[in-house]
């Protein structure tokens, strides 16, 4: 059995710093009140928590859904959707390693920021969430969030100038035009 390779401690903590900035702008992007947000339930997990069926073999992550049922309470009125952002550490740094100039910082800014933004599109009813696995999502969702992760990436790209970021749009500009679907 081949052993999966997970994030370091210092990869983590760069995790955890994507993560703070992409939630600051998904939310910024989509206008979204704290209330509003906070709605909008989801978890983030790296390798390390995810249990066998959340790990998949080629993308570097995907979205699960989940109805979370309060177990005290006999109705099912209370259950509320779950969604979680299953990283795979793996196919992150793999993809890193192989592909020339890619960092893994901004690589991560745009990943968390796609995933999220699903998140935000199926909690809003902007996309329906019927598959447990985000490769049956449809190939325009995929496009159309691709579209929009760059929107609000290029942003901070342009008045930030973060580095590594422009090899991260590269990297994803066939799937943004929808040359990887065919389209």
């Amino acid at each position: 059995m081949q052993k999966i390779i997970q994030f370091n401690t210092e990869q983590l903590l760069k995790v955890d710093e994507a993560v703070k900035v992409t939630e600051e702008l998904v939310n910024n992007y989509f206008k979204m009140s704290s209330g509003q947000w906070l709605k909008n339930r989801y978890d983030i997990k790296t390798a390390k928590d995810l249990v066998p069926h959340e790990c998949v073999n080629g993308p570097v992550a995907q979205v699960i859904k989940y109805e979370v049922y309060q177990k005290e309470l006999p109705l099912k009125s209370s259950c509320f959707s779950l969604y979680k952002v299953c990283l795979q550490d793996d196919a992150i740094l793999s993809t890193v390693k192989k592909t020339n100039g890619l960092m893994l910082d901004p690589f991560l800014l745009y990943i968390l920021t796609h995933e999220l933004v699903h998140v935000v599109r199926f909690s809003k009813y902007k996309q329906r969430y019927e598959n447990k696995n985000e490769a049956d999502v449809t190939i325009q969702e995929e496009r159309k969030v691709h579209q929009l992760t760059h929107h609000i990436l290029q942003d901070i790209s342009i008045s930030c100038s973060v580095s590594g970021l422009g090899k991260v749009f590269e990297f994803y500009r066939d799937w943004r035009f929808g040359k990887v679907f065919g389209i």
